[in-house]
């Protein structure tokens, strides 16, 4: 007897999106369904997706002009993007439609994102959140362009060999980038060099070199894609790409030389400034994006009103940290050698137009640039500078400023080699200047800008950071996200203040439980990750302690790495404590130059190869720096993270956005009382947070009064034993005094305080083994952290920047 036939299900009949994707496939990546490779369906969905955001963002674009509102406009070194297919699928509501499509394929959305490359156009906290102000600007329906540099490699990719960090370029470019579009119509000429001469009653500055700069866009999708603005990068070309007549006379090089010097300038964020050409170079990256975009600006103003001197009214330009600080001297040549303005007249609306924000209290990071390289590059610039100076200097002559006080505002440093001060131009230049953290606005008119807040009392503002709730929980967590829905609703989607409704259900076992799932299964998935990439196996019920951030001495991975051997050498000699199972993982890059950051990365692999091949520890203790941390790495590491390291020397952190990210996801908070900490302790509870450590306030006292780091080691019995097998070669025994000079900068001096909270720090990581035993308490801390820390979203402080400096809402 014949069999009953096999019944074969029909494909469901392709969806509307489905059938788009296919024919973008065909007609634009130029490949058939069946031959297509998973690289092509990467390429075609995000065309599909592309063509869907397009429609939103021409008709932003209308309805500004339509509207004649203002527009915001973001100055920024950086903006570390990380990967946008999830980011503006889920902004856009499509995340669902694309899976479906996909999957009739056989395809699966989250192997297609692994494809994308992260963009190299960032390297740590300030351009993760240039990146998260951009989303929230979207979000909030504010007109709104990012302005930057689209560099082909940007910040280097991090290798690890034999633990040392090894750069190597960032080839993010290397297959295109199908989310940007290239507008030849928004091109600019930039100048260096050059004479001025007088003309008439003006000036004309002749340059030496001219490069043309060319705008490069990319669509910023708000949340539930009410409006797409615009992140507006640069790309430089020489006006001639060869000389021919060189070429053909055999100097093939010599004939290629303007359009190298071009490439240069887009070529690596952050180039090392330690030599004379690097130093020249980060200069001409500065001014060659900021020249550009001051002049994109004022050409839409006119184009749009007429009108220059009504500027204020349609722009708001917002500078991000010091280095886009030459707009103040280029805006005023605009006004002034451009438009015919007189200079007062143009100060005035310099200023009603631009405001700076301020990142850090450190000296070095306020730059300054050597007078006669400054003038050498920017003549003209060097004349307007040196004429807003005579303004300033007599208007604080004339409040009764003292020598020292108008020796500190003035800008030009005269105390040795004189070099033209950035941050005190941005601060004159801009009718608004603000902190980034309640602590570090209120250090910033005690230190760096104590003169010149004296002279302008009301200039300063706090804007505390914020980090978008969309990436850094919705997108980077759905499990977390789920839970939460199933709790409290979804308000908390469009709000994140909402999220404070969880507190209600804080001693629910049962959500605890569930948060508790969800925070295991990340940890199995960063474990599996890991033991893919790097062969290091971690168990996902001990505790992950979690560090990831630039490395700098300021930020203390070293203090971090020491209370780790000390903790190592208890486990060892104490094998009868029930010890809590610790994974300790770094992350993080060191600049190309910064010796002793490079030093604590090759440590943290030292003790890493040690520790995890150690059986004495039986698996107590794991220790893992992974390479190349970026904004992926981060999507994966913070929804794992049990405990947050944010331990920077209290006084020196300006803020931080990663402690926000963390307690976002549930994790408890291991901290000084610097930058943000002193907020997200108010907001979570003091039951909820783990504080450690000397105020910046006590910081400060102790080097005023001379402080002795060697009688605190020699009294501390760990933190001796601790430093003396680090310097003496305990772990570095191929070198055995690789760690002797690092390790003896904290006997002779400890400008960071590392042995001054290492006792602080070491209970304190002892107070966090109890609480982690503490099962129910522990989930109770992370759901106060989860729901309070809704405060903290980009969108609370893109609206008070909105209200209070832009007047755009």
């Amino acid at each position: 007897m014949a069999s009953d036939p096999v019944s074969v299900p029909k494909r469901a009949e392709p969806s509307e999106f489905d059938k788009h994707i296919v024919k973008v496939l065909r007609h634009r990546v130029g490949k058939d369904e069946r031959a297509a490779k998973q690289h092509d369906w990467y390429t075609a969905s995000i065309y599909a997706l592309r063509d869907e955001i397009i429609d939103r963002w021409i008709s932003s674009t209308r309805r500004t002009y339509d509207e004649g509102g203002k527009r915001v406009y973001y100055l920024s070194m950086e903006f570390l993007i990380g990967r946008l297919l999830r980011d503006a699928l889920s902004n856009i509501g499509m995340t669902s439609q694309m899976e479906k499509a996909l999957a009739a394929h056989g395809l699966e959305l989250s192997a297609l994102e692994e494809l994308e490359p992260d963009a190299a156009l960032g390297n740590g906290g300030l351009g993760r959140l240039a990146a998260c102000f951009m989303e929230s600007l979207a979000t909030l329906d504010i007109p709104a362009y990012g302005y930057g540099i689209r560099y082909v490699n940007g910040m280097f990719r991090q290798r690890i060999d034999d633990g040392w960090q090894v750069e190597l370029p960032e080839t993010w470019l290397a297959h295109g980038n199908p989310w940007e579009f290239e507008r030849l119509e928004s091109s600019y000429r930039i100048g260096f060099g050059g004479e001025v001469e007088a003309e008439g009653d003006g000036v004309i500055w002749s340059p030496a070199e001219e490069i043309e700069a060319t705008a490069v866009d990319t669509p910023v999708v708000g949340w539930r894609g009410k409006r797409v603005n615009t992140l507006r990068l640069w790309t430089a070309s020489a006006l001639d790409p060869i000389r021919l007549d060189a070429f053909n006379a055999g100097d093939h090089i010599g004939a290629l030389e303007e359009q190298v010097r071009a490439d240069s300038l887009v070529r690596v964020l952050y180039p090392a400034d330690s030599s004379p050409s690097g130093q020249e170079l980060r200069l001409r990256q500065e001014y060659f994006f900021t020249s550009a975009s001051i002049q994109d600006i004022v050409r839409r103003h006119v184009q749009y009103e007429g009108d220059i001197r009504t500027l204020p009214e349609k722009a708001a330009i917002q500078l991000n940290d010091t280095h886009p600080s030459v707009a103040v001297a280029e805006l005023m040549r605009i006004f002034v050698d451009i438009h015919g303005l007189e200079f007062n007249e143009a100060w005035e609306i310099c200023k009603q137009t631009i405001s700076y924000t301020n990142h850090t209290l450190l000296p070095e990071a306020l730059e300054t640039w050597p007078l006669p390289l400054f003038e050498r590059l920017l003549p003209r610039h060097m004349q307007i500078i040196y004429a807003i100076n005579s303004r300033i200097l007599r208007e604080a002559r004339k409040a009764g400023c003292s020598d020292e006080q108008i020796a500190a505002i003035s800008l030009i440093d005269e105390g040795g080699e004189r070099r033209v001060r950035m941050a005190n131009l941005a601060f004159v230049g801009a009718h608004s200047v603000n902190g980034v953290a309640a602590l570090h606005t209120e250090l910033m008119k005690e230190t760096v800008f104590a003169d010149l807040h004296s002279l302008y009392p009301t200039r300063i503002n706090n804007k505390t950071n914020g980090v978008t709730p969309r990436r850094w929980l919705q997108q980077c967590n759905p499990g977390l996200t789920k839970v939460i829905r199933d709790a409290i609703g979804d308000d908390f989607l469009d709000d994140a203040a909402k999220l404070s409704d969880l507190n209600a259900l804080a001693n629910d076992s049962t959500l605890g439980e569930r948060i508790h799932e969800v925070k295991r299964s990340n940890k199995l998935a960063l474990a599996d990750y890991i033991k893919k990439t790097m062969g290091i196996r971690l168990d996902p019920d001990a505790l992950f302690d979690v560090q990831i951030k630039r490395i700098h001495e300021y930020k203390r991975q070293l203090l971090n790495l020491i209370e780790t051997v000390a903790l190592y050498d208890q486990i060892r000699s104490h094998p009868e404590r029930d010890w809590v199972p610790r994974v300790k993982i770094f992350g993080g890059k060191a600049a190309s130059s910064y010796h002793n950051a490079k030093l604590v990365i090759k440590l943290a692999n030292d003790i890493a190869r040690r520790v995890n091949s150690d059986p004495s520890v039986g698996g107590l203790l794991k220790v893992v720096f992974v390479p190349n941390y970026n904004v992926s790495y981060a999507e994966r590491i913070i929804p794992a993270a049990d405990l947050s390291e944010q331990i920077s020397t209290a006084g020196m952190e300006a803020s931080g956005t990663g402690n926000m990210k963390f307690a976002l996801n549930g994790a408890l908070t291991i901290g000084t009382l610097d930058g943000a900490n002193v907020e997200i302790k108010d907001h979570v509870g003091d039951e909820n947070i783990v504080i450690f450590g000397l105020t910046a306030e006590e910081v400060a006292q102790k080097r005023a009064n001379g402080y002795n780091p060697r009688e605190i080691i020699e009294g501390s019995r760990e933190l001796a034993q601790a430093l003396s097998a680090i310097a003496s070669g305990v772990f570095s025994p191929d070198d055995r005094n690789r760690y002797a000079g690092l390790i003896g900068g904290i006997y002779d001096h400890d400008w960071f305080m590392c042995a001054a909270d290492f006792d602080g720090y070491a209970a304190a990581q002892r107070s966090v083994d109890a609480r982690w035993e503490d099962k129910a308490g522990w989930r109770k801390a992370a759901i106060h952290n989860i729901a309070n820390v809704g405060w903290f979203s980009s969108d609370r402080t893109i609206s008070e920047y909105a209200r209070d400096i832009w007047k755009v809402l």
